[in-house]
């Protein structure tokens, strides 16, 4: 016979260890943070705290010091919707199918079989949320739980729109925020008010509201080393800053709301670029100025802050970071294999980890008319390029083709220097471009077609076709014919 004793202090032990499971699952749910993946539109690493001094961006600036800045992040092709269909799934677009734009008449978009970032995040038990531009297609592969209106040119009112949708949601999930302005993005048609006639990079005379409009001085802006240095050129750079401190304002408001809210200390933002500016020589381009974008990561339970990670990372690995962030507290089941690229969640305190010294680009099409393959295998050091189809003349984007920028220098002939190249050149390519950025940065200086560096070429060559296999990538057909 059991004494009532001995069943009490039974019953007392269940209770307690009854207790503590519940206890402990409870503080694993409050544990799970909160995601902000905060994607602009056509954005190199112009802020402040990535080296632009004539820029203005103190919330930008803030979240770098509140954070990590990775000084080597790259998108892996450097066009709008191929780039986003990237950065939510970790897959490379010659294997997930979206080669180019989703809009209009150019129809590019993924295949049935793609599970993506969002759904993946659902499943995992976040509520999932986008806002402003989307530009990825099928939506039953991209699909969030809401999706929120509102002009994504206005980025401030996008983050209050947000903060309305926040404040009505169920406490008991996480949140994945999806949030995706259309600046810097051209737009808004020329400023023939200004000298030069500016594209308007979507700023407008009357402003936004509850946007300060910040104007700069043509004459106080950087001139990259791939553009010219014009006064029209100059022109359209002060309307591109205007449009990112724009956005700048954006990302002040949507932290401010988040910390109103309660959430921020729970939260991690991720701040990027799909890819390079909206100038030839940036966007639809594998050069530097194409391929580097801004990145910036805020993690409430990072202990090392305001620090730079050497790491080269890329789009492809957004994805598997950002489930990794949620597997590590219960959510997703995603797997390695399931992805080209890999996880740097638990690197991302670190200022110069081992092992991140590569990355891969792959580059179908812009918009449908421009079909141009480009494969890259990028070191620290050497660069190489493969333009699949070099016998064509590069083709441009409709914007940046009617860019004044571009129009004044290529008007001149094809021996104008159009930055560090002729225009001739930037439109005319070899088969092969071999880079030694440590002391070519620019890429003006071809190594493919020179002796000395012929073991080099073969070995990068190699290591171009491997990349291709291991992804799955159609075009690896093109080594054996064309």
């Amino acid at each position: 016979m059991v004494q009532p004793h001995r069943a009490l202090n039974s019953l007392a032990s269940l209770a307690v260890l009854v207790a503590v499971v519940l206890s402990s699952q409870l503080t694993l749910e409050a544990a799970r943070r909160n995601i902000v993946l905060f994607v602009t539109d056509d954005q190199s690493p112009d802020i402040g705290a990535l080296g632009n001094q004539a820029i203005q961006t103190p919330n930008m600036d803030a979240l770098a010091a509140d954070g990590v800045i990775f000084k080597h992040a790259f998108c892996t092709t450097a066009s709008c919707s191929a780039s986003r269909s990237v950065i939510l799934t970790g897959l490379h677009n010659h294997f997930n199918g979206h080669y180019g734009h989703q809009h209009s008449y150019h129809h590019f978009s993924s295949f049935d079989r793609i599970r993506s970032l969002p759904v993946r995040m659902t499943e995992a038990g976040y509520h999932t949320v986008r806002i402003g531009k989307y530009h990825v297609a099928p939506e039953s592969v991209y699909q969030f739980d809401e999706a929120l209106g509102g002009n994504a040119r206005n980025p401030v009112a996008m983050a209050d729109r947000v903060k309305a949708h926040l404040m009505q949601r169920d406490e008991d999930s996480p949140f994945f925020l999806y949030f995706c302005t259309a600046d810097p993005h051209r737009g808004g048609g020329q400023r023939t008010d200004l000298p030069g006639a500016p594209n308007a990079f979507g700023n407008k005379l009357s402003g936004y509201d509850g946007v300060k409009s910040v104007h700069y001085d043509p004459d106080q802006v950087e001139v990259p080393n791939f553009l010219p240095d014009t006064p029209t050129c100059r022109a359209e750079l002060a309307m591109y800053y205007e449009s990112i401190s724009r956005i700048d304002q954006g990302l002040g408001r949507l932290i401010q709301n988040l910390k109103e809210l309660g959430v921020y200390d729970n939260t991690v933002v991720i701040f990027t670029s799909d890819h390079g500016m909206a100038f030839p020589g940036g966007k639809t381009t594998v050069y530097e100025p194409g391929m580097r974008v801004p990145m910036i990561v805020r993690d409430p339970r990072l202990k090392n802050r305001g620090i730079t990670n050497n790491a080269m990372i890329s789009h492809v690995d957004l994805t598997p970071t950002i489930l990794d962030m949620a597997d590590s507290l219960g959510g997703s089941t995603s797997r390695p294999k399931d992805f080209h690229g890999r996880s740097w969640a638990k690197i991302v305190g670190q200022e110069a980890p081992v092992g991140w010294d590569k990355v891969y680009a792959s580059h179908t099409f812009h918009e449908i008319q421009m079909y141009y393959p480009m494969k890259v295998v990028h070191g620290r050091r050497y660069k190489l390029i493969w333009n699949i189809a070099y016998p064509l003349p590069y083709p441009f984007a409709s914007d940046l083709w009617a860019a004044p920028t571009w129009q004044a220098q290529y008007e001149q002939g094809p021996d104008a220097m159009y930055g560090r190249r002729t225009v001739g050149r930037y439109i005319h390519r070899p088969q092969f471009e071999l880079f030694d950025l440590e002391y070519d940065p620019d890429e003006t200086t071809n190594l493919a077609d020179m002796p000395q560096h012929a073991d080099l070429l073969t070995t990068m060559k190699a290591e171009l076709k491997a990349f291709q296999a291991k992804t799955k990538d159609p075009w690896i057909m093109k080594w054996d014919y064309e």
